[in-house]
Order: structure tokens, then sequence, then C-alpha cells
């Protein structure tokens, strides 16, 4: 244990001792002095911090202050009833701060219990209880702030636990010091108390006991008595001040002392009219013009003063930035800031800023936090924060989204509008613009509000402008998702997966994967919306088979049959068969001999005629199953699949390609449609 922790202690066994054996005078002078410093020490410090939790542990330090006063107050009790003294301080204050006057020094100690008890106590006592509610009240708002911030990637895991680590502590301070305010208006009664005694016993000791005249006895116990209890209320006063200023201070960036300077002199024009009534008045009343005139006059100049300095600090500020931006263009680092790139941006053109104004009530950003939870938890992966700004270069109604600084969606929007998409049957038709939909492609129109109910009657999907614009945005970054999965954010899931799955990780990389080549293999899957989510199964495959091999392309297979469960349930629902689209025998078999083994991987070696057939006769697939209002799905061996992919990303980049060993054993297959060459 330390020495400091071991003096606290003897301290407190110290107080405790002072309840019961008697200390001699010279001590008790001691520990008189230690409880005002103690006092004066504490005022200061809560003068001079800036928010409560600095001086968190003020309630139990209250409590130890309230007793060993009382433990003076016993011990000087003990010693005027006993010896007829408590020391020089005592009787210091009893003699010369009251000036020997017996009425004078009852007078100055009502006083100040008056102050104490009726003012501050009593203050700092129902301000107390006032923050406690309201802080307790406040802390379910502050937590979702807190997890708002967090959800919207603007602050750390590690940020967000200190900042509800704080907000818990803040709770339980201004809880207790709901309680210890009780300590000090329980202290001010219990000074007038032990007054009351010391004069009353006081007296009955001297006349009765020591044999001394009446009025002797009362003039030397109640000179005894006001020294002891004006002793004992100027540091009870302090600390009560320090109650008052800890619970009374609000949120601020400087001490009490910078405030009080900073706000009570921030208006200089103020001072000016203070000291024309301070002059006026040394005019119109009897008051000595001695006494007004140099007030008047100080305050004027420190008016001036106060005027002339913001003006000099802002010509002064306004230089050093000139000189600041004049040396950063001289800095060859200067334009190093413009490199850097927003990973995903939405940029909007002026007549849809109160798409995201919550002041015009706009719930953009509020959208955009749900949207980033929703991705984590179908997509596996944490979105950056999106970058919302309006560009005035854009069409008035216009906005677009970048991804990685490339444009990958744009649109247009009505705000005053809805936009109504068909049900797809000729049940009748509305008034309104004809457009498209922007996430899917469909035919639809901009209608009015007096047009809502009709088409919602026919069958009309109505959806409002900020729907609109959240599906599109959600949509843009499902299908870019493998652009935004690098390096960096790969690390930060392995870091992740590593806290459950320490030995799992270790398995898998630096060897024999490095961190580039699994983040290839997580691109590719998300790339085919293949969610990342399950990590413990995908890095369960990358140790079973990264030692065998480093081809990415085989890996990601082979993490594909590993989540055969996932993707069977990704494209069919529970009970149902999976109806598909599979490729002749002829054509895998032409796409199978096609395959060239290299050093450097296998790829498709298709001739450009084979290729063109296949496409065509896949696209009249696709055409027909979507005519019958089902989902196009093609289905192939495992051996091929990962090159019929290839074969067709570029034209049907959203059509899934899945073999038979991604599909769960007891899923029913139906085939609504075979690719075949004619």
């Amino acid at each position: 244990m330390k020495p400091r922790d071991v003096s606290v202690l003897l301290s407190v066994i110290l107080i405790v001792a002072m309840l019961v054996v008697p200390l001699p005078s010279w001590m008790l002078s001691v520990l008189i002095i230690v409880n005002i410093s103690l006092a004066l020490l504490v005022l200061l410090i809560s003068m001079n911090m800036r928010e409560a939790l600095e001086f968190s542990v003020f309630p139990s330090l209250l409590l130890l202050l309230t007793l060993f006063r009382l433990g003076l107050n016993v011990s000087t009790t003990r010693s005027i009833l006993s010896n007829g003294e408590a020391g020089g301080v005592v009787e210091t204050f009893g003699t010369f701060v009251v000036g020997g006057n017996i009425i004078v020094g009852m007078v100055v100690f009502l006083i100040l219990v008056i102050i104490q008890f009726v003012v501050i106590t009593k203050g700092s006592e129902r301000v107390s209880e006032v923050a406690a509610r309201f802080t307790l009240d406040a802390m379910p708002g502050k937590q979702m702030s807190i997890d708002a911030d967090l959800n919207a990637g603007m602050i750390s895991e590690q940020e967000a636990r200190e900042r509800r680590e704080k907000v818990s502590r803040e709770a339980d301070f201004y809880g207790a010091m709901d309680g210890a305010t009780k300590f000090v208006k329980g202290d001010a009664i219990a000074g007038i108390i032990i007054v009351l005694i010391n004069l009353i016993f006081g007296m009955v000791v001297g006349v009765v006991q020591q044999g001394l005249p009446m009025a002797e006895a009362a003039s030397r116990y109640s000179l005894l008595t006001v020294g002891d209890g004006i002793v004992s209320q100027i540091p009870a006063l302090l600390i009560s001040t320090a109650t008052g200023i800890v619970v009374t201070r609000a949120a601020s960036s400087g001490n009490l002392g910078e405030d009080i300077m900073s706000q009570l002199l921030a208006f200089p024009m103020m001072l000016y009219i203070a000291a024309g009534t301070i002059f006026l008045l040394g005019l119109v009343t009897p008051i000595n013009d001695i006494v007004t005139i140099p007030i008047a006059a100080a305050l004027a100049v420190g008016g001036y003063i106060l005027q002339r300095s913001p003006k000099q600090e802002e010509a002064n500020a306004l230089e050093a930035v000139e000189e600041m931006e004049t040396e950063e263009l001289k800095s060859p680092e200067s334009v190093v800031s413009l490199l850097n790139i927003d990973p995903i941006e939405f940029e909007f053109g002026y007549g849809l800023i109160p798409l995201a104004d919550a002041s015009q009530g706009g719930d953009l950003l509020d959208r955009v936090v749900m949207i980033r939870r929703q991705l984590a938890i179908e997509l596996g992966l944490v979105i950056p924060v999106v970058r919302i700004r309006d560009n005035i270069q854009l069409r008035p109604n216009e906005y677009r989204i970048k991804i990685k600084g490339s444009t990958a969606a744009s649109g247009d929007l009505l705000l005053d509008h809805y936009l109504a998409m068909s049900p797809g049957e000729d049940d009748g038709t509305i008034e309104g613009i004809d457009t498209v939909e922007p996430s899917f492609g469909l035919p639809a129109k901009w209608i009015t509000e007096e047009v809502k109910e009709q088409a919602e009657i026919l069958g009309y999907t109505v959806v409002d402008p900020p729907s609109v614009v959240s599906t599109h945005l959600t949509e843009a970054i499902k299908a870019h998702a493998h652009e935004l999965i690098g390096r960096q954010e790969t690390q930060q899931l392995i870091d992740h997966l590593k806290e459950s799955y320490p030995i799992l990780v270790d398995e898998v990389t630096p060897n024999p994967l490095t961190v580039g080549e699994i983040q290839k293999v997580l691109a590719k899957l998300l790339k085919e919306g293949v969610s990342i989510r399950n990590l413990p199964i995908i890095f369960e495959t990358l140790a079973d088979f990264g030692k065998m091999t480093s081809d990415t392309d085989l890996l990601t297979e082979y993490v594909r049959q590993a989540l055969a469960k996932q993707i069977t349930r990704q494209f069919t629902e529970e009970g149902e068969s999976l109806k598909a689209i599979t490729l002749s025998g002829k054509i895998e078999k032409l796409v199978a001999d096609s395959v060239q083994q290299t050093e450097h991987g296998n790829f498709l070696s298709l001739d450009p005629m084979d290729s063109q057939r296949i496409l065509e006769a896949m696209a009249g697939q696709v055409e027909e199953v979507s005519f019958m209002q089902q989902t196009p799905i093609i289905l192939c061996s495992p051996a091929i699949r990962m090159y019929i992919r290839q074969l067709t990303e570029r034209y049907f980049p959203q059509l899934p390609i899945l073999s038979y060993n991604e599909l769960e054993p007891s899923i029913e297959v139906q085939s609504i449609g075979v690719v075949n060459l004619d």
C-alpha cells in the first residue's frame, strides 16, 4: 500500500479517536488550522475544475471533512467544559476577531449560520436534487446518442465505451451529491446545538464546579464558545460554498475564474452604462463624489480596454492565419490533404437540401445510420461513413452516389411528389410524371398527394422521396460492397474475429494466407452478393484449404460450398424447392474442355463464337423466366461454376450462378429452363 493511502487511513482513525480521546490544547490548535486549510483547498479546487467528474471524490470527501469538523467540535467542547480552555486559536477568534465583545461575537456567529444554513446549504440541496433527477432522466438519451455516433462511424468502440462510462459516473456523482448535501445541512444544525450546549453547560460548570462568579463564568465561557463556534463555522461555510459551486457548474470549457471573467466582461458597452449610472448616482444624491467618480472612471476605462482587445486580437489572429496560409502554400505538403477520397459520397442539388436538413424535417442522416446497421447485418461488412453534401454543379433535383470517388448511381427526386410503381396489371391508370424507379429500373410515375390514395387503391406501390433515396443508396452500396473492403477493413474484421477465435485466426494468417489474399476472397464473395458475416466458417474453410492452394478463386469456391446452408436460404424459402435454369451437358463439357491451366492459375479460353452462342442462349432463358415472374438462377456443376461466372459477369452482373455443391442435400431442385446450343 502506498504511503499516501496509509496517510488517509490514519487520518480517518484520528477522526474516530478525537471523539473519545481528550486532546491537548496545542494539538487542537493545529487541527483547527488544518481544518481551515482543507476547507480552503477544497473551495479553490472546486473553483478551478472544468467539469464535476474532475472532482468525483467530493461527496466522500465532504462526509470525511464533516466528520472531522464534528470531531473537533467534540474535542473543543470537552476541553472547554473540562479545562476552561480550547487552545490559542479558539481564544484568538474569541478575543481578536470579535474584539472580545460577546454580543458582537454571537451576532457574527448567527449571521454565519444563517448564511450557511438558509442561503448556501438550502440552495445547494435543491440544486443537487434537481441535477440528480435530470441526470438520471437524461441517461437513456445520452446512451442512444452514443450508440448513434458509434453506428455512424463517428466514434470508435473504445470512445463509445469511455463515453458510456462517463455518463454512468455522472449519474452516480450527482446521485451521491444529492445525499452529500444533507451532511452540510446537518452540520449547520449541529453547530447551533453545540454552541448552545457549550454556552449553557459552560456557565453551569464555571459556577457550580469551579466556584466562579456568574458574571465571570458567563464572560469566560461565552468568549470560548463564540470563538469555537466561529472557528468551526468558517471552514463549514467554505465547504458549503464549494458544494454549491460543484453542483451549479454547467458545461464549460474553462474553470470558474475564466468563465466569470470571460462572460461577465463579454459586453464592454454594459460597463459604460454602469459607469454612467454610478456617476449620476454621485451627482444627484448626497453620496460623496470621491467615492463614486473613481469607480465610474474605472468602469469606463475597463470598458474601453475590453472594447479594443477583441479588435486587436482579431487583427492579430487574421495576420497569423494569413501567415500560416502563406507558409502552407509554400510547403510542398500543402496539397496532400486534397488527395483524400471519401469511400461513399452522397451529393445532391440545392433543391434537395430539405432532405438532409433536420430543421426542415429531413431525416436522411437518421436513415443513413439505419442503412449502415442493416447492411452490417446483411453483408457482415462495416460500411464506412457516408459523406453527405450539396453540389451546386448538379441540377436542383438531382442526386449522385459515389463509391471511391466514382459515380455509382444517380437519380432525380421531386420532393413534393410520391413515386408510384405499377403492380404490373392493367387495373387502371393514374395521372403523373413518367419516370423510372432508380434502384431496380422499374417503370413508375411521380404523383401528387391528391392522387396518392387512388394509386394505392389501384394496387400501386407508393413511396415517399426519402424512402426512394434510402433504397437506392442501399442497393448501390450492396452492388459495390466488394469495392469497399480493402486490406485495412479486412484487418479490422480479422481483429474483431480474433477476440473470440484467436487460434482460428492464427492458423489462417499471416501463414498460409496474407491479409491481401483473405481480402480477395471476401471481396469475391461480396461481389456475388454472399454475406461474409459468418467469418468463423469462412476462416475454418481457409484454414483447411489454405495450405493446399493460394489461388483465391479456388478458395472462394471452397468457402461458397462451406456456406451451402446460408446460400440455400438466400435463394429459397423454408420448405420450397429451388427453381433454376440448368446448363446442358454439351455446354458444361465445352466449358470444362476450354479451361487452360497455367502456373499463374486457371482461366477460361473459350472460342468467341461459342461464348456468343452461350450468352445468347442464356439471355433467352433468363428472359423467359423473368416473364414467368421468377427470379432467374443459373445452376451448374461445381467444376465450372467460377468459369461460368467469369463468362457472364460482364453481361449479367446480378445473375446468380450456383453449383450443386452450394445447395443443401435436402433441397429439391426444379429446372424451369435449360441453356442449350442449337
